[in-house]
């Protein structure tokens, strides 16, 4: 039997050559997921991947290549519609031809791209997530915590060295009302694949000392769309949408939304309106109690003033008061007071004379004339009344005084 074998560069001439004629081949639209993609060159390359919705195992795969010549226009009208650039890991819908090259194999060339369709992927995703978290009755679960009068105990999640965390904390502390606030970094990371974990992970430790603060900021600076794809993690909202204390979520620009936005308890468009914010609640706070103060003295100086108007009435009306109060009593009371002093008085006068006349009485008997008379007598030497016979000398004239008359002696 004889066979004329081909060579296998001969196969896949053929090979190429059919899938170039087959109908159906040529300018079609796919829709796939992307992995693996890279930029050399100029050119791009990337593998397509049909995952099973149920299990996210991947059925079917194929080499795909967008050539320089339109590579550099595509990619920028993606990145204009969506936000970020072609990456890895998002859904796609490609328009594409089979191609297949005797060395490399099987590949597609895709010619267009349509953006319409992954940012239509990337809000379904988040609806069903959305979705997800209302079933189980924990979407409002931040949003319902009541804030503090005034957080100033401040737990914040951010990357160390990020633009977006250094314009909080200047903004923080250079309010122009010189409040006070206490910030405490927990450290994650805030993009890539382990952005969700990272920020889980400071949760966490926030969390296990939670009675030490005040509220929750995560914030992160403005990127390209793709770069926030890590926020849009059911594990990670529900983390936040069960956490303790109030969570504030400062991430991207104000056009960019994220999952968190819907379960956080408050939602920023940048870092800085975050600061922003907790310093007008702190302000607002300020402003009240000024105002509370103000009333207060206000009141205060209403009621002294009032006092001071009822004090200077009072004044000018007392010695009239009083001289008609003594008037109308004096004319009550007058004749019974008059009669009432007058009887006291002579009451008092016999009282005195009776007092008087026993006194009296009592010094007429203690009188020395009293004495005498009861045969008593008085001798006195040279005036003086002598008590002893001593004081008497022998030839001493002595004068004694009775009751009636004097005798005059000389003592022998």
């Amino acid at each position: 039997m004889n066979i004329a074998p081909l060579t296998l560069l001969d196969l896949n001439r053929r090979i190429a050559g059919a899938l170039c004629a087959a109908p159906g081949l040529n300018d079609i639209w796919i829709v796939a997921e992307t992995s693996d993609l890279r930029s050399t060159g100029g050119h791009c390359y990337m593998e397509l991947i049909d995952k099973d919705p149920a299990t996210g195992t991947p059925r079917a795969r194929a080499r795909a290549t967008i050539w320089a010549s339109r590579f550099a226009r595509l990619n920028a009208e993606f990145r204009a519609a969506t936000g970020s650039p072609l990456a890895s890991d998002i859904k796609v819908m490609v328009r594409a031809s089979v191609t297949y090259h005797p060395v490399y194999g099987l590949s597609l060339n895709i010619t267009d791209v349509n953006p319409e369709y992954t940012l239509g992927d990337l809000l379904r995703r988040r609806r069903e997530m959305i979705a997800r978290l209302q079933a189980e009755g924990i979407l409002e679960c931040n949003r319902r915590l009541e804030w503090p009068a005034v957080p100033w105990r401040i737990a914040v999640i951010s990357a160390a060295g990020a633009a977006g965390y250094g314009d909080f904390i200047n903004q923080l502390y250079s309010n122009t009302r010189r409040l006070r606030f206490r910030t405490r970094l927990f450290e994650a990371r805030m993009q890539g694949d382990d952005t969700a974990p990272s920020i889980i992970a400071a949760l966490e430790r926030i969390a296990a000392d939670d009675e030490e603060y005040d509220c929750v900021v995560i914030i992160r600076g403005g990127g390209a769309t793709g770069d926030l794809a890590a926020f849009d993690n059911y594990t990670l909202a529900a983390n936040i949408a069960l956490f303790p204390l109030p969570v504030m979520v400062g991430i991207g620009h104000e056009r960019d939304v994220t999952l968190l936005d819907y379960v956080a308890n408050m939602r920023v468009k940048t870092p800085t309106a975050a600061a922003e914010w907790l310093i007008g609640r702190g302000t607002a706070m300020l402003d009240r109690l000024r105002d509370i103060g103000t009333g207060i003295l206000d009141a205060a100086a209403s009621h002294i003033n009032a006092a001071h108007r009822r004090l200077e009435y009072i004044a000018g009306q007392l010695p009239a008061l009083a001289q008609a109060v003594t008037g109308r009593a004096a004319m009550r009371v007058g004749p019974t007071v008059d009669t009432a002093i007058r009887q006291s008085v002579d009451n008092l006068l016999r009282r005195r004379a009776d007092r008087l006349e026993a006194l009296a009485a009592i010094l007429d008997t203690l009188s020395p004339e009293a004495t005498l008379r009861r045969g008593f007598s008085i001798t006195r030497l040279d005036g003086r009344a002598i008590t002893d016979a001593a004081q008497a000398t022998p030839g001493a004239t002595v004068t004694t005084t009775l009751a009636s008359g004097t005798i005059t002696s000389t003592v022998r």
